[in-house]
């Protein structure tokens, strides 16, 4: 059976843009390839596929995110994917230590969160919701053991 999470795939437009944002959150590029031919065309179900893909995890993690950019097919848009209530995976929620400090962080770099930091009583946990690079969604999340 399923034994732990290997890593979240993400499908953008602009990989370099997208991958400069979570490289500065603290990401770091463990791989990067072209991807063409007939396996991969194969394995995703689409013809003639040529794509980008990058693999980013954090230091210690062992779940990773790949960013993957399709050249061809081009890829298909939803019409709304930042929103929390539409179908499908629908965000990245980071841990973090210092939630004030890390949401002033993405404030500089102009990514303005959708409210002001919010507490969901029940577990203590101050979280805050942003929209990153393509309409990514984003949760900041502290718990009380950090920090």
């Amino acid at each position: 059976m399923v034994h732990r999470i290997d890593h979240l795939n993400i499908v953008v437009k602009d990989l370099d843009r997208v991958k400069e944002f979570f490289l500065a959150l603290g990401f770091i590029e463990q791989d990067q390839s072209r991807l063409s031919g007939e396996w991969i065309s194969d394995t995703v179900g689409l013809e003639d596929v040529e794509a980008h893909y990058v693999r980013l995890t954090l230091p210690g993690d062992s779940i990773s995110i790949e960013l993957l950019q399709f050249y061809h097919p081009p890829i298909n848009e939803i019409a709304h994917p930042g929103r929390a209530n539409t179908q499908g995976f629908r965000h990245l929620a980071f841990r973090v230590e210092d939630i004030e400090k890390t949401a002033a962080f993405l404030k500089r770099r102009g990514i303005e969160p959708l409210s002001p930091i919010q507490e969901y009583v029940k577990l203590s946990k101050k979280l805050v919701y942003f929209r990153g690079p393509e309409d990514i969604l984003l949760e900041l999340a502290q718990y009380p053991e950090s920090g």
